[in-house]
C-alpha cells in the first residue's frame, strides 16, 4: 500500500487529457470514435477504453494504455496551443517551396457573375516573364526551396498559352540549376481546351487541372457563360469526353441557393465522363464564398450560400474529402507563395490578382530576401502574414476546429474583418462520425487494391 501511495499520476506526471478531442458514439455498436484534431488521427475505442481515456489524469503515470493515448495524441503533456502556434511560425516561411501562381492574362472569355476578378485585355510581355524568372531564382535561394511550383491562373490562361510555354521553359531552367524540382498546374474554365494544349500542358509539367461545372445545361449556363451570352456546358463536357487528358483534372462545381439540387445529377455526370474517357476526373462541391462582386450580385442571383444543413453538409464532405491538419490556412500565409498579374504586380491572395490596391510590390522591383522595404506597399504583404497562426481571434483560439482552419480564410480577415467559421462548427460528432467512416472507407480501397496487386 504504502508503495502505491508514491506512485504519481498521469496528471501529477504533466500528462493532460486533449483539448482537442471529440468523442461520438457510432451508430448501431457498442463502440465510440474518439477524434483528435491536433494529430488528425481517429479510432474506435470500446465503452471501457473511453472510460479510462476520460479519466486518464488519475491513472497511475505507468499504465500501459497510456502509451496508446499518448501515440494517438488522446493526451498530451504539452500546451497544444502553444505548441500549434509555433509550428504556425515556422510554417509561414514555407517548406522548402516556392509556389507561384501566375497570370498569363486577366483577359477571359467568360462573364461568371460570381468572379472576384477584374478582367482586362492584355498578354504578359517577355520583360514581365524575365523578371519572373529572375525573381523565382531569388525565392529559391533565400529559401534554400527544393521544388518550385505553379499554378497558371487568370482570367483565363488559356488565352495566353504562349506566355505558358516560353515561361515553362525559363522556370524549369531555374529550377535544374537550383536543383529543385518543377511541377506545374492550371485552373481553367475548359472551354479552349484542344488535344494540341492539352499535349502542350503534358509537356509543362502540368500534373493537375481545375475545371468548374455549376450543373448539367442551362443550370450551368446560367452562371459560367461566355461574354456577352452563350453556352459553353456542352462544348466543356465534350473536352472532358473526347480528349485524351494524362493529367488529374478536379471538376469544381460552385455551388449556391440556384443550383444545390444538381449535385447528385453532375456527381454521377463526372463519374459516367471519367468511365468513357479513361480520364482522371473527380468532383468536388465548394459552397460560393463572400466576396465582393458575390455580395453585390447574389440578391438578384441567389448565389450565396447560407450557413443552413445543406452548406453544412456540403462543406464537411469536402473538408472530409481533403482532411489535414492546417499549420497556416493557404499560400496567402506563407512567405513563400506569391500571385503575380499580367503587368508584374505581386499579391497574396489569388483573389486579388489583378487589383493593383491589394498588391505589395512589383516582380521587377521586389526582393525576398529584403521583404518589407522592397515593397511598394508593405501591409498588404504584412497582414496576410499575420493573418496566419498564431491568431489573434480569442475566439479562435479557445476553438476545437482551430487545428483543421487555422483561424480561417485570410482574405476575410484582412478585407472584410472577420472569420468565416467552419461550415459543421456546431456538430462534431456528426463530423467525427464522417471523418472516421470516410477512413474505413480508404482503408479497405486500399486493402482491394493490395489484393488486386
Amino acid at each position: 500500500m504504502s508503495e502505491n501511495k508514491n506512485v504519481r499520476t498521469a496528471g501529477q506526471a504533466g500528462w493532460h487529457i486533449s483539448k482537442y478531442n471529440i468523442y461520438a458514439r457510432i451508430p448501431d455498436s457498442q463502440k465510440f470514435v474518439v477524434l483528435n484534431l491536433f494529430r488528425g488521427i481517429c479510432e474506435a475505442y470500446s465503452f471501457v477504453e473511453l472510460c479510462l481515456l476520460n479519466e486518464a489524469e488519475t491513472l497511475p503515470e505507468n499504465h500501459p494504455i497510456l502509451e496508446r493515448f499518448a501515440k494517438s495524441g488522446f493526451i498530451a503533456n504539452y500546451d497544444e496551443l502553444e505548441a500549434m502556434k509555433a509550428m504556425g511560425r515556422l510554417a509561414s516561411r514555407g517548406d522548402n517551396n516556392v509556389s507561384l501562381t501566375i497570370c498569363p492574362t486577366m483577359n477571359c472569355n467568360f462573364a461568371c457573375p460570381y468572379c472576384f476578378e477584374r478582367h482586362r485585355a492584355g498578354i504578359m510581355t517577355e520583360q514581365v516573364q524575365a523578371d519572373i524568372a529572375a525573381l523565382a531564382e531569388k525565392m529559391i535561394d533565400a529559401s534554400s526551396a527544393k521544388a518550385l511550383h505553379v499554378t497558371w491562373f487568370g482570367g483565363e490562361p488559356l488565352i495566353g498559352m504562349n506566355v505558358i510555354t516560353a515561361l515553362t521553359e525559363k522556370l524549369r531552367a531555374i529550377a535544374e540549376k537550383k536543383n529543385a524540382k518543377y511541377s506545374a498546374s492550371i485552373v481553367t474554365n475548359g472551354y479552349l481546351l484542344t488535344q494540341e494544349i492539352v499535349d502542350t500542358l503534358a509537356q509543362c509539367d502540368v500534373k493537375f487541372s481545375q475545371i468548374t461545372l455549376d450543373g448539367i445545361g442551362e443550370a450551368h449556363d446560367q452562371t459560367r457563360h461566355l461574354v456577352g451570352g452563350g453556352s459553353t456546358f456542352e462544348r466543356i463536357t465534350e473536352n472532358l469526353r473526347t480528349l485524351r487528358i494524362p493529367f488529374k483534372v478536379g471538376i469544381r462545381h460552385n455551388v449556391h441557393k440556384g443550383n444545390v439540387d444538381q449535385i447528385p445529377a453532375l456527381r454521377a455526370l463526372i463519374e459516367k465522363l471519367a468511365e468513357e474517357s479513361g480520364n482522371q476526373l473527380k468532383y468536388y462541391p465548394a459552397p460560393v464564398s463572400n466576396n465582393s462582386v458575390s455580395s453585390e450580385n447574389g440578391s438578384n442571383l441567389s448565389l450565396l450560400c447560407a450557413y443552413d444543413d445543406e452548406n453544412v453538409e456540403i462543406g464537411m464532405a469536402r473538408a472530409i474529402d481533403n482532411f489535414n491538419i492546417k499549420l497556416n490556412f493557404c499560400g496567402a500565409n506563407v512567405f513563400s507563395f506569391v500571385g503575380i498579374d499580367e503587368q508584374g504586380m505581386l499579391y497574396k491572395c489569388w483573389e486579388d490578382v489583378g487589383n493593383p490596391e491589394y498588391s505589395f510590390g512589383r516582380v521587377s522591383e521586389w526582393d525576398p530576401v529584403n521583404p518589407v522595404f522592397t515593397a511598394d506597399i508593405p501591409d498588404n504583404l504584412i497582414s496576410y502574414i499575420n493573418a496566419s497562426v498564431p491568431s489573434e481571434d480569442e475566439e479562435c483560439l479557445k476553438c476545437i476546429f482551430f487545428p483543421v482552419c487555422a483561424g480561417g480564410c485570410p482574405v476575410q480577415k484582412v478585407r472584410y474583418g472577420h472569420r468565416k467559421c467552419v461550415a459543421y462548427k456546431n456538430t462534431p460528432e456528426k463530423y467525427a462520425l464522417a471523418l472516421y467512416e470516410n477512413a474505413k472507407k480508404n482503408k479497405a480501397a486500399c486493402n482491394d487494391t493490395d489484393r488486386q496487386n
